[in-house]
């Protein structure tokens, strides 16, 4: 692909932009990628275009020199501004969302069961207040949480231990879709709201779905569906049965791993792949915050919207345009991707949009070389111009400078 900057209409900014999130993203919007609104511009539309091509290729994110996080269904770029929070083990590398990550849970150590006590709880509307009066760990006590499924109208009782979080992405993921029940249906189930457990609830009218460690928990302190009292020891099995038993448990910082036992982490990350979907948009952005240096971006040549961006210095005695249009067609010819800055512009003005813009080469077509029989050709990261001669510079860009990467044209 092939394209002029005019053609582009890119409007490039040397102002960093005032909601810039990221370094990234504001050289994204100062080189005519996008807009201030995250939208995109050609310019960054010829860039996704060119991912989306790419993608095709089994190989795609290596390709692109990202830092990534992955699992056998997502794929992850770490950034601070991110939407999408991961649960990530430094140990054993597994990744998941947060939502749905798994950690490896402690189970309370085996007693004997005791007898059911039914006792009064006056004030005791939460698991804190629960633990505080009775004097226990909350790991001793029940949490309930009621729902109706959307599906069905089915009443939902869920059970968890007291110091667990649930997690409702887990939850749906078993049962489908809910809602919080109602009063009226929390009341029709013979549960009471605060002082709710799944002792004595009507099998028919109320599905109990229970967190898999309530087995090994025994002796837990629960409602009695009664306001005003709880019911100590409540032992699963023996005084209800769960129709389902599963992980319901939303992972947190600092618990062991599922695999290892190391300390988990959470991080924030833009979600780039979701199974065989990429969301080249995030793509973009991530290529942008990992390739940049001070002056712009430094695009892999993989990425790049364009391999090579052109651009002519006028001359008094040589028709600079025209031979620089030359080379643009014979750069075409040669299957090499060209960005031409046709503009009549200073050519300080060119050097700055070419390193902002973050093409792997720039050539520069000036009167001074021409005269020489050169042009001056330089890779995005290196320091130095080379000047080499006008018939050798295709062969010396695709061996010299695009060569690493050719297998991604």
């Amino acid at each position: 692909m092939t394209m002029k900057y005019t053609e582009l209409k890119i409007q490039t900014q040397r102002e960093v932009p005032n909601n810039a999130r990221t370094e990234g993203f504001a050289f994204l919007v100062r080189a005519g990628y996008l807009t201030r609104e995250n939208e995109l511009l050609p310019l960054g539309e010829q860039a996704v275009a060119r991912l989306k091509n790419l993608s095709t290729n089994p190989s795609f994110f290596s390709l692109l020199s990202l830092p990534l996080l992955t699992n056998d269904h997502e794929t992850y770029f770490p950034l601070s501004t991110g939407n999408t929070e991961i649960i990530h083990c430094e140990s054993c590398k597994y990744t998941e969302r947060l939502e749905l990550a798994q950690f490896k849970k402690t189970a309370i150590p085996h007693e004997e069961l005791l007898p059911l006590e039914k006792v009064l709880t006056p004030d005791c509307h939460t698991i804190e207040a629960l633990a505080n009066f009775l004097n226990i760990p909350k790991e001793k006590t029940a949490k309930a949480l009621m729902y109706t499924r959307i599906a069905d109208n089915k009443f939902v009782f869920v059970v968890l231990r007291g110091d667990m979080t649930l997690s409702e992405a887990k939850l749906k993921n078993i049962i489908g879709e809910v809602r919080m029940a109602t009063a009226e249906e929390i009341t029709n189930a013979g549960a009471a709201a605060g002082f709710a457990s799944p002792v004595g609830l009507n099998a028919k009218r109320a599905l109990i779905v229970m967190d898999d460690i309530i087995p090994q928990s025994p002796n837990l302190a629960a409602g009695a569906n009664e306001d005003g009292y709880h019911l100590l020891n409540t032992n699963c099995r023996r005084d209800y049965s769960p129709e389902i038993a599963a992980d319901l448990i939303q992972a947190k910082a600092g618990e062991p791993c599922i695999h290892c036992a190391s300390p988990l982490a959470t991080l924030p990350t833009l979600n780039l792949a979701a199974r065989s979907e990429f969301n080249f948009e995030n793509i973009l952005l991530a290529l942008a915050e990992t390739h940049h240096d001070e002056k712009g971006l430094t695009l892999p040549k993989s990425a790049a919207p364009f391999d090579v961006y052109l651009m002519h210095i006028a001359g008094k005695t040589i028709n600079t345009f025209e031979k620089a249009d030359e080379i643009y067609n014979a750069l075409q010819n040669e299957g090499i991707s060209v960005l031409f800055d046709d503009r009549d512009e200073r050519a300080g003005v060119k050097f700055n949009d070419a390193d902002l813009i973050g093409c792997p080469v720039r050539i520069t077509v000036g009167e001074k070389n021409l005269k020489e029989g050169k042009i001056e050709i330089k890779a995005r990261t290196d320091k130095a111009n080379q000047l080499v001669p006008i018939e050798d510079a295709i062969p010396f860009i695709k061996t010299s400078i695009l060569a690493p990467n050719l297998g991604s044209m």
